[in-house]
């Protein structure tokens, strides 16, 4: 019998997905393991593999089409020698991606849930999972019955267990996640009505894509149901770029080169330890208290921003968050990076330092706690320990703190500890 090959969730949020790429064409043979497309989510474009044998009898959805829910079937593989029969015929995918754009709450509804994809055991104790994902969960000693599976019927593919980690790490994405499309709220202002306002004047239209749309809808959930509030400090930055030159100078042979974006990573990972109840993340109906320090950096990419998490960054070198932080960024700024290396965190760092920012407000992107916002070095004119008046590189930062987990005096001891961090570098190697 022909066997639909769905569109894959290859994230815990993805909801709809463009198929940037085919891999292969109709009449090709496939093995399980082998890649059939490249899929565009709202972060990321990623592969997506077989997880039958067989051979490619139709394709359905043609390249480049956008607004793919997950579950919707894609392609059709058949057995050797099989005709693809009334399936295909049955299930047109072109017009449904055209429907999908225009009523998009009836292609919800018919979408099948989250939990209609889980592994399907046929005898209670078989899971289905593609050989290359058994492969990877051995290797990472995964528990595949506690794993979800996103390819069809409920298999276990190679995104599902590359992303999977301890079973905590789940719950705050999946406590807020759901949340950030369905709490934006309506505009104010239909996109029809903005586009008569102006008629008659020259403008070009720019089409949202995913990446834009799903920051707009988190955004505007967060700026509007979580209690921001502010704390802001100047820091003294002249010891801590005396000992950078210092540690560049000897580092230089393994090259390695160390920013002052290094530096605030992990003396923010540090403090978090110093003032463990301000490590933590909202999980909806209560707070989750983190072990490690998880901190995620904000990287400008084209038509968006990432936000790549430091894992366990308390425990690591300057040096070792320096390459790993490089090597993040470079593949998001090329859309690369894996599920699991962009979500999670407790506390996140935007730096606009580099682009001239003095100062700014952050939003914090939930579920975490809070953000550090940095604006850049510049020489001003202090008063020195003994009255003297003096310069001083200063940089001045400001801490967005979810008050549903973080109360004032919390947050306040949380910013002292980043900002003696920082003055006093040499201790962060202690």
């Amino acid at each position: 019998m022909a066997t639909e090959i769905l569109m894959p969730a290859l994230s815990p949020t993805m909801e709809e997905g463009t198929l940037a790429k085919w891999l292969v064409k109709e009449g090709d043979e496939v093995a399980s393991g082998d890649l059939l497309a490249e899929i565009e989510t709202d972060k990321a474009t990623m592969e997506f593999e077989a997880v039958d044998e067989g051979i490619i009898g139709k394709i359905l959805v043609a390249e480049g089409t956008e607004g793919v829910k997950v579950n919707t079937a894609i392609a059709i593989l058949v057995e050797e020698g099989e005709e693809v029969g009334d399936v295909a015929a049955s299930a047109p995918a072109a017009p449904a991606a055209a429907k999908a754009e225009t009523a998009p709450a009836a292609a919800e509804a018919a979408a099948p849930t989250p939990a209609a994809a889980a592994p399907q055991a046929s005898d209670g104790t078989r899971i289905f999972a593609s050989p290359l994902a058994r492969r990877i969960a051995a290797d990472k000693g995964l528990d595949l019955t506690q794993i979800q599976g996103s390819g069809p019927k409920g298999r276990i593919i190679k995104a599902d267990v590359e992303g999977a980690t301890a079973a905590p790490k789940a719950a705050p994405a999946a406590a807020s996640a759901p949340a950030a499309t369905a709490a934006a709220p309506a505009p104010t202002v239909s996109a029809g009505a903005v586009a008569a306002m102006y008629e008659g004047r020259t403008f070009e239209e720019v089409k949202l894509d995913g990446m834009r749309k799903t920051i707009a809808a988190r955004l505007s959930e967060a700026k509007q149901t979580i209690p921001h509030f502010y704390l802001r400090r100047d820091i003294k930055l002249d010891a801590l770029l005396a000992f950078r030159g210092q540690l560049n100078k000897q580092l230089e042979s393994r090259g390695i080169k160390l920013s002052v974006n290094d530096f605030i990573i992990k003396a923010v990972a540090i403090a978090l330890q110093q003032v463990p109840e301000a490590n933590a993340v909202w999980a909806g109906d209560r707070v989750l208290q983190m072990k490690a320090s998880d901190v995620a950096v904000a990287v400008a990419i084209e038509g968006g921003l990432f936000t790549p998490v430091l894992q366990d960054a308390e425990q690591k070198s300057l040096s070792s968050l320096s390459t790993q932080m490089k090597d993040l960024a470079s593949r998001a700024r090329d859309r690369k990076l894996a599920p699991h290396e962009y979500q999670g965190g407790s506390f996140a760092i935007s730096n606009l330092g580099m682009f001239g920012i003095d100062n700014f407000d952050a939003i914090v992107n939930p579920p975490h706690a809070g953000i550090l916002a940095v604006g850049s070095g510049v020489k001003k004119p202090v008063v020195g320990a003994d009255g003297e008046l003096t310069t001083a590189t200063v940089m001045s930062v400001t801490m967005s703190v979810d008050h549903r987990v973080i109360d004032g005096a919390i947050g306040a001891n949380l910013l002292k500890a980043i900002v003696e961090n920082l003055e006093n570098p040499m201790t962060m190697l202690a």
